[in-house]
């Protein structure tokens, strides 16, 4: 009898373990689709970024897009690990570009929070549909990321 409560007390830990396993794993995994806002007004929508899409359809690695304050690529991030928020280095709210932005450099440019992503998304882009031409990877019109304001 004491054999019987035993391997059944064993089961009901086991199972348990494997719940709160399972709930760790599920609270740490990104987001399938990240909503690219900031704290600024946005003169076009906000993009909606395929995260899970961009890891398992094109096989893209963590520091594809995450790097460090040298601009070079975070290669032992895995899923699940914090990174922080595209808006936590590059602060200065909007886009800078044509006239005020003569005479920056590019990494005063990429202080301005959409400079950064326009650089990072835009860049990997064309380079992949430069690779890929028949790809639907958005690269000219700005509607293509991002989804016109409902009114």
């Amino acid at each position: 009898m004491k054999m019987k409560r035993s391997i059944g007390v064993a089961a009901f830990i086991a199972v348990l373990s494997l719940v709160f396993a399972a709930a760790i794993y599920a609270a740490s995994k990104a987001p399938d689709v990240i909503e690219m806002k900031a704290p600024y007004d946005h003169k076009q929508g906000i993009v909606q970024f395929t995260h899970q899409k961009h890891i398992t359809d094109y096989k893209l690695g963590c520091g594809e897009c995450h790097h460090d304050d040298k601009g070079q690529p975070l290669t032992n991030l895995k899923e699940g690990d914090e990174v922080k928020s595209c808006f936590a280095c590059h602060k200065e709210p909007g886009e800078l570009k044509g006239k005020k932005a003569e005479g920056l450099s590019k990494a005063e440019k990429l202080a301005y929070h959409a400079n950064a992503l326009h650089t990072n998304c835009q860049g990997c882009h064309k380079e992949f549909k430069s690779k890929n031409p028949k790809t639907t990877a958005p690269t000219t019109k700005c509607t293509d990321c991002h989804p016109k304001e409902k009114k």
